[in-house]
């Protein structure tokens, strides 16, 4: 049986038992857990958690208000090219 992403789903590790924020959550401050943006301070940011090509799991945070996007991983803020160079298909 073929393990991995393209594993049947009752195969892949489930991930920790956190209940998953409703739809449209990004638009509404309610579902918001307290990020902001380390440029200008604004709470007014979309935030995501996802995985980079290499693996390592990152939090992307970008300011509606001054544009400013930023990855961090559990070492530390990533530069953009560090990010680019991790998502590079080998």
């Amino acid at each position: 049986m073929p393990v991995g992403p393209h594993a049947p789903r009752s195969t892949r590790r489930s991930r920790a038992a956190r209940p998953a924020p409703p739809l449209g959550s990004l638009t509404q401050s309610v579902h918001r857990e307290g990020a902001s943006c380390g440029g200008c301070g604004s709470e007014r940011v979309t935030q995501l958690s996802m995985s980079l090509t290499d693996g390592t799991p990152v939090r992307f945070v970008s300011c509606h208000v001054c544009e400013e996007r930023t990855w961090t991983s559990s070492q530390g803020e990533l530069s953009v090219d560090s990010v680019l160079e991790r998502t590079r298909k080998r």
